[in-house]
This record gives structure tokens, C-alpha cells and sequence, in this order.
């Protein structure tokens, strides 16, 4: 049975280095046999999560057409950025968006309930966005997403790339491996 897993990065930026991490990341999921989608969150635009724009307009289609995406797949991994040591705003507003309920939907949350994640990041720092993979964690993980052990802070990603955005040290591409097959063997495993 294959996994059916979404690969994207919780940036909108063109030239987004957690960008290239996703891509690298979906290129070795589809190695090992997983159907892929890549989701640039610039193809989805929001406005700002608002209540009252909820109940006035009900959710925008951007979202309706991103959520039915994430309840047909499997699970998702993110490559996230670090914003002030917290996860970014695009990506916090997307997942709180697709986390609203359509009339009487089933289950609860159904786009991440059952799910399995993997999380990633890169940074041009030392830490490799690191500190912003800890509150994304703890928010998935507290809306019914598995989160998979098995992490990728990938420091100096400025020069980690080469000319067609491959990862050009060894270690680190070990690493990515790492997590990748974790997400793919965990998300086929749980998969309903």
C-alpha cells in the first residue's frame, strides 16, 4: 500500500531555501516509492484568519481547495522557517484556516486528524531554524497529527544547494533521508 504525502514549505518566497528542502525531500519520498504533492502556499492565498470574515463569507475557496488536498492525502511534511523563533505567519494562518470546520464535517479536524507529519527546516543561522520546529510540533501534535520523531534543522542553507537544489554534503543529505524515510514507512503504517 502506498502513502499518499504532500510536501511544502511554510513560505511564500520564490527563492524560499525551505523551498528547496520540500522539493529535496519529495524527490526522496518518490524514490522510495510515495505518491507526491508539492504545494506552494503562494498558490493559496488567505486572508488573515478572522472569525467575523468566517461567519460573513464562510471559508475562502483557496482554503476549501487546500483542505480537500490535505484530507485526500496521507500526511504532509513542512519545511518551516524560523520567524523570531516561532513558525511563520503564512504557514500558522493556512493551518488555521484548514483547521475550520465545513457544516458537518467528519471527523473533527478532518484534515489532520490521523495524519502523519514530518517537520524540517532550513536557515541560513546556525541553528537551522530549529527553535521554530518546537511550536509547530506541539501545535500539530495537540490537533490529532502524528508527528514523527525523526527531525531536520539544516543549518548554513544558504550554501547548502548546488545549482539544480541538491543538497551537496553527505551528512546532511543522510539526515534529510533519514527523516523522509521515517515520514513514509510511519504514514504508510497508519494509513487507514
Amino acid at each position: 500500500m502506498t502513502a499518499n504525502l504532500i510536501f511544502l514549505a511554510g513560505s511564500a518566497r520564490k527563492t524560499s531555501l525551505n523551498k528547496k528542502l520540500a522539493k529535496a525531500a519529495q524527490a526522496m519520498a518518490k524514490d522510495l516509492g510515495a505518491n507526491t504533492t508539492y504545494i506552494d502556499l503562494a498558490d493559496y492565498e488567505m486572508p488573515i484568519y478572522n472569525g467575523d470574515y468566517e461567519e460573513k463569507n464562510g471559508l475562502p475557496e483557496s482554503t476549501k481547495a487546500l483542505k480537500k488536498i490535505f484530507i485526500e492525502h496521507d500526511g504532509f511534511l513542512i519545511a518551516s522557517p524560523e520567524y523570531n523563533s516561532s513558525f511563520s505567519p503564512v504557514l500558522k494562518n493556512t493551518l488555521d484556516w484548514i483547521s475550520r470546520p465545513e457544516s458537518d464535517e467528519e471527523p473533527r479536524l478532518a484534515a489532520f486528524t490521523g495524519k502523519t507529519a514530518a517537520l524540517v527546516a532550513a536557515s541560513p543561522g546556525a541553528l537551522g531554524g530549529l527553535r521554530g520546529l518546537v511550536p509547530l510540533r506541539m501545535m500539530l501534535s495537540s490537533i490529532n497529527v502524528h508527528v514523527t520523531r525523526t527531525h531536520l534543522a539544516l543549518n548554513h542553507a544558504a550554501k547548502a544547494f548546488d545549482e539544480n537544489n541538491n543538497l551537496t554534503d553527505e551528512n546532511q543529505k543522510n539526515m534529510l533521508e533519514a527523516v523522509v524515510k521515517e515520514f513514509v514507512h510511519t504514514a504508510k503504517a497508519l494509513k487507514k
